[in-house]
């Protein structure tokens, strides 16, 4: 009997275990549950929508969840919705801010460098004896 177990055990290791890394989630198309839909609509003995459930590998609950989107007339809530967190709307005049405000920026300093500019001049002026003239006035 030892020798027989053993001989069982061994076949096990040659013949190898197959191990899924991760399940996968199905996902059918709009189209694939409306045919299935409209095959079950059409079954009308008893076990032919059983049949037809065992053939496409699916459960009642599909069924029941496929013929509630299709009541609510959700053709495209047939096809399978998007997993993880929606995307926040954009506000389309966004961009245009942020840009006007980039350069709001920019201008405020350049203006403040030509003032910086101004007043060395004055004092450079002051220092060199020399009289700046601003549009045939003094300053």
């Amino acid at each position: 009997m030892s020798a027989y177990s053993s001989a069982v055990v061994l076949d096990d290791r040659q013949r190898g275990v197959e191990v899924m890394a991760k399940a996968t989630r199905r996902r059918f198309t709009a189209e694939y549950k409306l045919r299935v839909l409209q095959e079950a609509d059409a079954c009308t003995e008893p076990g032919e929508i059983g049949a037809v459930l065992r053939r496409e590998g699916l459960y009642t609950s599909h069924l029941c969840l496929w013929r509630k989107q299709r009541r609510a007339r959700e053709l495209s809530g047939l096809a399978p919705a998007r997993r993880g967190p929606v995307p926040k709307a954009t506000n389309p005049l966004a961009a245009t801010v942020a840009a006007l405000e980039k350069k709001a920026r920019w201008l405020t300093a350049r203006a403040e460098r030509a003032e910086a500019l101004v007043e060395l001049q004055k004092k450079v002026s002051e220092i060199l004896g020399v009289e700046l003239k601003w549009n045939g006035e003094t300053p």
